[in-house]
């Protein structure tokens, strides 16, 4: 583990006799993925089975959950979708009712952060997404008809990950 960790504590002009944004950039990127790569092995270990007999300790669990939020990651579920596609989709098929992440018919029911949390059945995730399009509700059609589940899939991770870094108006 501390070899996989490993950081070397020389200064970049010590290293290469001269000062250089890129490398100072490219070391402070590489510590980052190591550390999303170690978080991302912890839960996914955490989620095998574990006999009975062997707890993690709860420090392990809150490590691992700090080092995921200090590397800029977040310990969940990963979904396969593609948030460029996601967003053609969307604009092709969403934007009439759902430009800028708002909503013509329901203007209280928006694609915003805090609007998915309170309105959204199952919470503001994907998967609730993902059921949202494919199964529609009250004026919202569905789409499980018209959009493959992996278009639908890369709706839904666009929505998300726009609605946490917010809508461009």
């Amino acid at each position: 583990l501390s070899t996989f960790l490993h950081v070397d504590s020389r200064r970049p002009t010590d290293r290469h006799n001269t000062t250089s944004v890129d490398s100072i950039s490219q070391s402070n990127t590489n510590i980052k993925m190591k550390l999303a790569i170690f978080a991302a092995l912890v839960a996914s270990a955490s989620a095998w089975t574990i006999p009975k007999h062997f707890e993690v300790p709860a420090a392990v669990k809150a490590a691992a959950a700090g080092v995921a939020v200090t590397a800029g990651v977040a310990v969940s579920p990963a979904f396969a979708g593609d948030v460029e596609a996601g967003e053609q989709i969307f604009n092709a098929n969403c934007a009439a009712c759902h430009a800028g992440g708002q909503n013509v018919i329901m203007p209280e029911k928006t694609l915003e952060k805090d609007a998915l949390d309170q309105y959204l059945a199952g919470g503001r995730k994907e998967s609730s997404v993902v059921t949202q399009v494919t199964n529609g509700k009250n004026a919202m059609p569905a789409f499980g008809g018209r959009l493959a589940d992996d278009d639908i899939a890369n709706v839904a991770t666009y929505v998300i990950t726009t609605s946490e870094a917010g809508w461009d108006e």
